[in-house]
């Protein structure tokens, strides 16, 4: 099966006073996933706009990335496919690589 799907992102940011939110809204067609991210610049740092836009911009993605996991994680488990029980293996982590 060959398929091609265009999912539609949208990022709006905005900031106030040191600190910039942002929105991200994922539309997949089917449904709409709408995620939140905040960045403060603490006040002794030099405000850098920029900084704020990127951590603010990835915490939102970051976010909707969330709430897609839980949902095919859900979708997954309602045909028997779902994530195993009981304690997990050692996470792989990248000090696993220079061993």
């Amino acid at each position: 099966m060959t398929r091609t799907l265009e999912w539609k992102l949208r990022l709006d940011l905005s900031e106030e006073e040191g600190t910039t939110k942002a929105e991200a809204v994922l539309d997949t067609g089917s449904e709409k996933l709408t995620g939140h991210g905040v960045a403060r610049c603490n006040p002794t740092d030099v405000d850098i706009p920029s900084i704020g836009d990127e951590l603010a911009a990835s915490r939102a993605m970051k976010d909707v990335a969330g709430q897609l996991m839980r949902e095919a994680d859900r979708e997954m488990e309602a045909v028997g496919a779902g994530p195993p029980k009981g304690p997990l293996g050692k996470p792989y982590a990248w000090t696993d690589v220079s061993s």
